[in-house]
């Protein structure tokens, strides 16, 4: 049984499953047992004033004994997704704060960024999946603020995967999370603008690089390595980017991840100016981006890799015309993940959910499709989905 209990009442031995109540902005690391008082105290003075417990997994003194000093049994999915959820939001308030700060020509506070985004790289190296499967349920309205929070997830997961030292993936991940902050000072009616751009018009869009590298070099103790990654997001590897117009050999392979990153989550979420794509035509785009010289190819098949062929989150078309969301990854079967069925397309009409292993049934996937091909709300069949689970 579930149930609330106030920080002056956790004991050792309780499984702890998350946070309810506090006066900070601590986000759980990983679900487990309270091994001893330390943890307590800990959490006390980290602001938090109420947890859930799983009173069915309390265990007694002799058990205890064996468990590490440290929460790291990682919770279901469903939890993750939730305690995600929660983290996306609080980056979005804090990004928010930064475009206001910036209009408002007040300093950028960076102890807020560097906080947010440990919690974000905290979150990755537990269970990638949760974040990347979050970042799929997005506003159209709020493009700008959630792109930014985005790349910096996606930056995080591919410098995870590829296995960077968590400290200069935190860099990135700043980097990454202030790469656009340039665009507050682009005009509205330019920056959502539907129709084509003139190129008077574009010409002042990309000047947003250029703002965003002079207002990230007046923040107080930003690293260098943050800088450089949101300077290089728009060059490209023939030297047709931009602002500098760099070739490949004058752009380091952090500034080349940042552009995949970057151009990925523009092809895949929805603004008010465009219409998104599913991940498999943007992974597409992608490698004909590499093919013409634009991108690294080589970083192009791996992020590819460190997504999945189908990413947690993305729709998906079976053969036995069902639609389904890919729930899960298949580490020795990456075409063949584990899904969960919620449409027959034949009928046009719902279905109960159900989960399928692809790599144990007759069942495969035809193709990645989007969502609005079939006039579904993709976030509200996530959130569904998440909440049946």
């Amino acid at each position: 049984m579930i149930i609330k209990v106030s920080i002056n009442d956790l004991k050792k031995g309780h499984f702890v499953v998350d946070i309810v109540e506090q006066h900070g902005t601590y986000n759980l690391a990983r679900a487990g047992h309270i091994k001893n008082k330390d943890i307590i105290r800990s959490l006390k003075a980290k602001g938090v004033d109420s947890v859930l417990i799983d009173t069915t997994k309390t265990i007694d003194e002799a058990l205890k004994a064996n468990l590490p000093e440290q929460l790291e049994k990682p919770g279901p999915l469903i939890l993750e997704v939730t305690k995600a959820k929660k983290l996306f939001k609080q980056s979005k308030k804090i990004q928010q704060q930064i475009f206001l700060d910036v209009q408002e020509n007040r300093a950028i506070n960076l102890a807020p960024i560097i906080e947010v985004t440990q919690h974000i790289i905290t979150a990755i190296f537990k269970n990638p999946d949760a974040l990347v499967c979050v970042i799929n349920i997005r506003d159209k309205n709020e493009y700008l603020l959630e792109h930014s929070v985005s790349v910096s997830v996606l930056m995080t997961v591919f410098a995870r995967f590829l296995k960077i030292d968590r400290d200069i993936t935190q860099q990135l991940a700043i980097g990454a999370f202030l790469h656009d902050v340039g665009k507050i000072k682009v005009p509205e009616h330019i920056l959502n603008k539907v129709e084509k751009l003139t190129d008077q018009e574009f010409h002042i869009i990309k000047e947003h690089v250029n703002h965003s590298v002079e207002i990230i070099k007046a923040i107080p103790d930003i690293s260098p390595l943050s800088l450089e990654v949101a300077a290089l997001h728009h060059e490209r590897s023939d030297g047709s980017g931009y602002p500098q117009q760099l070739k490949q050999d004058n752009i380091s392979n952090y500034g080349a991840m940042i552009a995949i990153c970057d151009i990925f989550d523009a092809l895949t979420a929805e603004s008010c100016y465009k219409k998104n794509y599913s991940p498999i035509k943007a992974f597409n785009i992608l490698r004909r981006l590499a093919v013409d010289g634009k991108l690294m190819p080589r970083l192009v098949d791996l992020f590819i890799k460190c997504l999945g062929v189908y990413p947690v989150g993305s729709i998906v078309e079976l053969n036995s015309h069902r639609l389904a969301i890919v729930e899960s990854r298949n580490q020795d079967d990456p075409i063949n993940p584990k899904v969960r069925c919620f449409y027959n397309i034949k009928y046009q009409r719902y279905i109960m959910a159900k989960n399928i292993d692809l790599a144990k049934e007759a069942d495969f996937i035809i193709r990645g499709v989007n969502a609005a091909d079939f006039d579904i709300d993709h976030n509200r069949i996530i959130e569904f989905l998440l909440q049946e689970g």
